[in-house]
């Protein structure tokens, strides 16, 4: 779980960059049997795409980059 969340914790900033241009951001909230939980922050928080950024970007992200990784929610 440490490894995972580590990995996990790697590649969220290597996405944040991404985010952070258009003013939003994710934090991690915790992690559990490899769905990863998040909170979207500034621009990202409030947005209409929200839900396309999470799944499309985040999720496609983590789970290319992060053994483990089952799906992206956000809470």
């Amino acid at each position: 779980m440490q490894n995972l969340k580590g990995d996990v914790e790697v590649a969220l900033e290597s996405i944040r960059n991404g985010l952070r241009v258009d003013g939003g951001d994710v934090q991690l909230v915790d992690i559990e049997d490899g769905i990863v939980k998040v909170k979207l922050q500034g621009h990202c928080a409030g947005c209409p795409f929200s839900q396309m950024t999470l799944k499309n970007f985040i999720e496609k992200e983590l789970k290319k980059n992060v053994p483990g990784v089952k799906s992206v929610v956000s809470v």
